[in-house]
């Protein structure tokens, strides 16, 4: 088993890890959006989140949805939908033996794919452009599941 320190002296681990910290970031930043648009819009799913708005019925009126809310929330629970494998396939993938120059493709690629797709989603672009980003990422992550289970998975 490799010691911790040859992990980290692994330059693919730590170009892994350093284009994961960038798209959990940016996944952490779409939770600060998401507030920040639901107290701009006051747009609460909650009711003590409408308090210092009023009390009873005044603040149920705060109690709505949004379409810039929905907006933000259905961005962010795209990238956990597709972040989420890429860490774990990608940490895989870290540690399968690629050579650098095509690990750090797949990496840049990937979170290429994610910020565009978070714009796409946020400014809103027209389609195709949203649609796209998410098929370059997609595909980034289906092709390194294949290299790691075509060179570490007895099948």
């Amino acid at each position: 088993m490799a010691k911790l320190t040859q992990l980290i002296d692994n330059e693919i681990f730590r170009a892994y890890a350093t284009y994961a910290t960038i798209v959990l970031l940016k996944m952490m930043l779409m939770s600060l959006i998401t507030a920040y648009f639901r107290i701009t819009r006051k747009a609460f799913v909650n009711p003590e989140d409408t308090a210092s708005f009023g009390k009873g019925e005044s603040a149920k009126k705060y109690l709505r949805t949004d379409a810039d809310v929905e907006r933000v929330r259905r961005g962010h629970l795209n990238d956990l939908e597709n972040i989420v494998p890429f860490l774990g396939i990608g940490l895989l993938y870290a540690l399968s033996g690629s050579d650098l120059s095509t690990a750090l493709l797949h990496f840049r690629i990937f979170v290429g794919a994610r910020i565009t797709h978070t714009l796409a989603y946020l400014i809103p672009l027209p389609q195709p452009a949203r649609g796209l980003s998410w098929v370059v990422g997609y595909a980034v992550t289906i092709s390194m599941a294949y290299k790691v289970l075509k060179t570490a998975l007895y099948l």
